[in-house]
């Protein structure tokens, strides 16, 4: 999940929790707009969109899966599977786009580690994914800990915590 904001992105002014007279307005962005935030390329790149973004708190994202992708290839012929790792991955770069905005998070985040994580269903071509991933805990702008889950047509496809370290 190694995400890095370039040096040319600047956190949002609203990346502070909000107070109970502020007024949260979703932000969305765009693939281009998700390029310059995380640093993943193809075939890596796992998020299309995002279309809910809350400062220092959660994102929603959107996989499309197609059967265009190479993973799908050798996973399996015959009955192309989106392999889990690969959903995992989407679910950490969704959480990307939170912690490449945070205030004091400053390098690349990387996977420290992934607890509790459960498939529920097999994701395939032509299903797309709906990413939420929520911050739960971050430490000394260094550690953290994020929840998230994966649905596709309102059905829980994947769900876990991410954990991940701030590397230089």
């Amino acid at each position: 999940m190694p995400t890095s904001a370039p040096a040319s992105i600047e956190a949002p002014a609203a990346a502070h929790a909000p107070a109970a007279n502020d007024v949260v307005t979703p932000k969305t962005y765009t693939l281009e707009e998700i390029q310059q935030l995380l640093p993943h390329r193809y075939p890596f790149a796992l998020v299309d969109r995002i279309i809910d973004y809350v400062p220092g708190e959660r994102a929603v994202g959107l996989k499309n899966v197609t059967f265009n992708e190479p993973h799908f290839q050798g996973h399996f012929p015959g009955r192309p599977l989106m392999p889990g790792v690969l959903i995992v991955e989407a679910m950490a770069q969704v959480g990307g786009i939170v912690l490449s905005q945070m205030p004091g998070v400053d390098g690349l985040c990387v996977f420290a580690g992934i607890d509790k994580v459960k498939f529920r269903r097999p994701v395939v071509p032509g299903d797309q994914l709906v990413i939420t991933t929520e911050l739960i805990t971050i430490k000394r702008s260094r550690f953290g800990k994020m929840k998230s889950r994966a649905e596709v047509d309102g059905q829980l496809a994947c769900e876990g915590t991410l954990m991940f370290s701030v590397v230089d």
